[in-house]
């Protein structure tokens, strides 16, 4: 009986150990961290950081195999996060430069810590990220006028391809025309995809009033010219269609567009001589010629249509540039026109 006792003690002993054996076997070994070390000459190292002693760190790279980088060359060293950062054997950094194309932005936020400025032929911009998903611009032109605010609030969803956003700008003349220009522009958007491949559709309500001109007041007006008002408010609808494809480690094909559609107030002045002047020998005085002036006015609707296809070449995490050849197009009344608007952009993380 004690031998049957010892028999079943060992085979349960032998037992326990196969299957602890076996769950030892099925636990996944953990994938060893990733990191992308970039030098002050800009070179980038993609590898496992396997000894780091203050002085030098030893990455052993799927290319190049172990190698010693100095840490005194070294200008950052960044954890790869994501599989999707490295793009054809390079990393491609998905931080807030992801979040625009040329004028308009996406729906990813641009992450707290994230800032960034850009700079642009007209003038330059930048933004601050106060939330992981709030950021606040200021953007103006190399005259320091106009000034425009700039807020974006993004709204994720359980569909992590799946973003909205609201945002608006609000803008001044500035010291030009003396503080009495003013407008806004204010909009929804929908992005679908991640922040290396997406499309983004977007609408929105604009408006503007330059204050730089008055604009004559309608009715018949005799021996005089005509009052005059304030240039009054021109509204319009927005729209854009934007998207974002990735064609190599470092470049990537940027469409961007926007549209207006919008009403314009026109006048009409019809100057009518009604007795010419003369010299009247009589009374030796010069007598003025009367004249009545007929205003009128009309409200002339007109399509704008910006395209915007470009390349953006991202040299490192921090720096960006981007060339788009851009074409404007107003199209109404019979006075239909286009002219180019090409457009070069420099983008730098702080």
């Amino acid at each position: 009986m004690k031998t049957i006792k010892i028999i079943v003690f060992i085979s349960l002993l032998i037992s326990s150990i196969s299957a602890f054996a076996q769950n030892q076997d099925t636990v996944p070994s953990k994938e060893p961290e990733r990191y992308v070390i970039t030098k002050q000459n800009g070179n980038e190292y993609i590898g496992v950081i396997l000894q780091d002693d203050g002085r030098e760190v030893l990455i052993e790279t799927v290319k190049l195999g172990k190698i010693y980088i100095p840490k005194s060359e070294i200008s950052s060293i960044v954890k790869i996060e994501n599989d999707k950062e490295i793009v054809f054997g390079e990393y491609r950094s998905s931080g807030p430069f992801t979040t625009r194309y040329a004028f308009t932005t996406n729906s990813h936020p641009v992450k707290k810590g994230e800032n960034y400025a850009m700079l642009n032929l007209y003038g330059p911009e930048v933004h601050f990220a106060v939330l992981d998903n709030l950021s606040i611009g200021v953007m103006s032109t190399w005259i320091a006028s106009p000034m425009v605010l700039a807020l974006k609030y993004s709204v994720k969803t359980r569909n992590p391809k799946l973003n909205f956003s609201v945002g608006t700008l609000m803008g001044s003349s500035g010291y030009l025309y003396s503080f009495r220009g003013y407008g806004g522009l204010h909009w929804a958007s929908i992005t679908y995809g991640d922040r290396m491949n997406n499309i983004s559709l977007s609408g929105g309500y604009a408006y503007v009033k330059s204050g730089s001109n008055e604009t004559p007041i309608e009715g018949i007006y005799y021996n005089r010219d005509p009052d005059k008002m304030p240039s009054p408010l021109t509204p319009a609808v927005m729209f854009s269609l934007a998207g974002v494809a990735k064609v190599g480690a470092k470049a990537s094909f940027v469409f961007d567009s926007m549209g207006f559609v919008f009403s314009f107030e026109e006048s009409d002045q019809n100057y009518v001589e009604t007795s010419p002047s003369y010299y009247d020998e009589i009374s030796g005085t010069y007598v003025n010629a009367q004249y009545t002036i007929t205003v009128t006015k009309k409200i002339s609707q007109y399509l704008g249509l910006m395209l915007m296809p470009g390349f953006r070449f991202q040299k490192n995490q921090n720096q960006a540039f981007q060339v788009s050849l851009s074409g404007v197009s107003i199209i109404g009344s019979g006075d239909d026109f286009s002219f180019p608007m090409p457009m070069c952009s420099w983008f730098y993380r702080f």
